[in-house]
């Protein structure tokens, strides 16, 4: 049985409120531990996460590089916290520019942020070059939600010939956590890096939306999961038509962490 999971997620309780995501994003990888795997989890610092409170301090060692998005360069800071109760580490992906509001991803008046594109580029590449720093290989790769959807491309494309990531399976997780406002036409321009081409980016050629950027992730991944009761049925339906894809149906709480278990062998194998 292949050990190593990362967890990619855009939501953790106690951090932030308690959802469906920031549950599962809690109770996961604990649950995963326990079977035996060995896991790192991974989450955006938004400005509403007391660091004193949660006792989150820098790893300098792994902060300090920059990450350049739509030619401006954006410091990545990394940061952990331990869940005692657990005996889990979680480590979060800072930055000054996008993550010090004191919003998650709309403001007081209910907005959804203009820069959530960028948001996302940042939080998927920081994630990826600190598990490099780390110099933790994981056999797969567990992405939650559609902060995290650039993750399977980028695996696959950019990183896919690097020694963390060549041989890394990824799974995605669809949840009922759209968004309503589209992003601009230039993301596609920003989020393009080494070994992306406009021919990967066919589902977001004419719209990017939550459902395309939805099915941008299931073009590359290796597995999806109803993580919601409901989903968009538009992004289901596109999963399902994928042929060859293993797809997971929602799992209820008392079982979904030995069934993602038992899914995760089945994509390993």
């Amino acid at each position: 049985m292949a050990k190593k999971i990362l967890f990619i997620t855009t939501e953790i309780t106690p951090y932030l409120a308690e959802t469906e995501m920031s549950v599962i994003a809690r109770e996961l990888p604990q649950g995963i531990h326990d079977l035996g795997r060995e896991i790192r989890t991974f989450m955006p610092k938004f400005g509403t996460i007391n660091e004193r409170r949660n006792q989150l301090h820098e790893v300098i060692r792994l902060s300090g590089m920059n990450l350049i998005i739509d030619d401006t360069d954006h410091p990545l800071i990394i940061k952990v916290a331990s869940i005692q109760s657990a005996r889990m580490q979680i480590y979060f992906i800072d930055n000054e520019d996008f993550f010090q509001r004191k919003y998650l991803l709309q403001d007081a008046e209910g907005n959804e942020f203009q820069d959530n594109d960028e948001r996302s580029i940042f939080y998927v590449r920081g994630v990826m070059e600190t598990v490099k720093k780390l110099r933790w290989v994981p056999d797969l790769i567990h992405c939650h939600g559609w902060m995290t959807a650039l993750a399977p491309l980028y695996i696959k494309k950019h990183y896919k010939r690097d020694p963390c990531f060549k041989n890394s399976k990824v799974v995605y997780s669809v949840y009922n956590d759209g968004f309503k406002r589209p992003f601009e036409a230039d993301f596609i321009r920003k989020l393009k890096i080494e070994g992306v081409t406009q021919s990967d980016l066919k589902s977001i050629e004419d719209k990017v939306d939550f459902e395309s950027l939805s099915k941008l992730a299931i073009d590359f991944c290796d597995g999806a999961i109803q993580g919601s009761p409901y989903i968009h049925p538009e992004v289901k339906a596109y999963v399902l038509q994928k042929e060859g894809l293993p797809f997971l149906e929602y799992q209820p709480n008392d079982v979904y962490i030995e069934a993602f278990n038992k899914f995760y062998d089945q994509i390993l194998s």
